[in-house]
């Protein structure tokens, strides 16, 4: 049947009040419903029609260790790590000094260091070495380990030597996923000249490492490294580096190594060559050591007491680098006219390392300098 008049308006009002719902509803959406994504409509970030309100902002937590590498670090992100236990900063009734108290003596006594002890960051691994560290008002970390004792001398290739070497490893990949890059430092190396002189300033470089003896190529692979002194830059690759480095201490073919051995594994198989890294290895005529001494006290710029088993031998050994040390720069001091193309290195060597010489025999009594 035809509709009549009135049914056919009542239609029409019904239908316009539909369309103008429909339409009101997408308006709405549109432009009043900012906290919710439009699915109408390309993404576009949410607007605020408030002006009143206040601007609220999501802070992501800071960690204590956050909040001591911003402490240490260069503006540039850049900093100096070592690592401390309680043995390395406690004086026993026979001895005169501690490691750490050598080492920041070496800060003091050496050419453009003194300023580089506020880019220092000690990680201390028991609370008696983090208790002495704020005592001399460093920058300082605690690490907490849980069900571990790091406190005691950990005797070179122990079984806690090397737990606490691997745990070291771990808190240094975290410090390079932060994006940090960094020296580490053992406290048993003495810092006689600022060792970033010396470092290629070259950002290409992933990794500048020191070795134990050095084999005249700063890129041959056959240098053996040592794990006391390096300065690594974060990025991907290095990050990637360190991370399949601590997976491997897990590693069958690992048991019983110590870090650094599995660090030299890796990259003799290839690894770094795989990683493409650019890595450096540092001439001991400036980063010299115990293993292989510097030829040259004009230029050296750190001494570490590697090839030595025990923290007492270390310290005895230290303490007479840091006199050959002073002794030449009272030389200096006295003929500034005289240096190294003046034939006068070869006046100056270091003295022997007796005490390290002798921390391999078996009947070496680790406790002579300690107790």
């Amino acid at each position: 049947m035809p509709l009549s008049a009135m049914e056919y308006t009542k239609n029409s009002i019904g239908n316009f009040i539909i369309i103008f719902l429909l339409f009101a509803g997408v308006i709405y959406i549109c432009t009043w419903s900012p906290l919710k994504s439009n699915p109408l409509l390309p993404y576009q970030k949410p607007r605020r029609f408030c002006s009143n309100s206040p601007l609220r902002t999501i802070k992501l937590p800071i960690d204590e260790l956050e909040l001591a590498l911003e402490r240490a670090a260069m503006p540039n992100k850049t900093l100096i790590l070592a690592v401390v236990n309680s043995a390395y900063v406690q004086q026993s009734v026979k001895a005169d000094t501690t490691m750490l108290d050598l080492f920041l003596e070496s800060f003091w006594l050496g050419e453009e260091t003194r300023q580089l002890l506020d880019n220092l960051l000690i990680v201390a691994v028991d609370q008696t070495a983090y208790d002495r560290c704020m005592f001399k008002r460093l920058n300082c970390y605690r690490l907490v380990t849980e069900g571990v004792d790091f406190a005691a001398e950990k005797v070179y290739m122990s079984k806690d030597f090397i737990k606490m070497m691997w745990r070291r490893t771990l808190l240094l990949l975290d410090v390079l996923k932060r994006g940090y890059s960094f020296i580490f430092t053992d406290t048993d190396v003495m810092w006689l000249r600022n060792p970033f002189v010396r470092l290629n300033k070259n950002e290409t470089e992933d990794l500048q490492i020191s070795v134990d003896e050095f084999n005249g190529d700063p890129r041959s692979e056959k240098n053996l490294i040592n794990t006391g002194f390096y300065f690594i830059r974060s990025n991907n690759k290095t990050i990637e580096l360190f991370s399949t480095w601590y997976e491997m201490k897990d590693d069958k073919n690992s048991t019983g190594k110590k870090e650094q051995d599995v660090l030299l594994d890796l990259m003799r198989d290839g690894y770094f060559q795989q990683l493409q890294l650019q890595v450096r290895f540092l001439d001991t005529k400036y980063f010299a050591g115990f293993c292989q001494d510097s030829r040259d006290i004009w230029s050296v710029t750190t001494v570490h007491s590697n090839c030595c088993r025990h923290i007492g031998a270390k310290v005895s050994d230290l303490k007479v680098v840091l006199r050959d040390w002073k002794r030449y720069k009272t030389f200096k001091s006295k003929y500034p006219g005289l240096g190294p193309n003046k034939n006068m290195t070869k006046k100056y060597r270091w003295s022997a390392h007796v005490a390290c010489r002798n921390s391999w025999k078996t009947e070496y009594n680790s406790s002579s300098e300690l107790d």
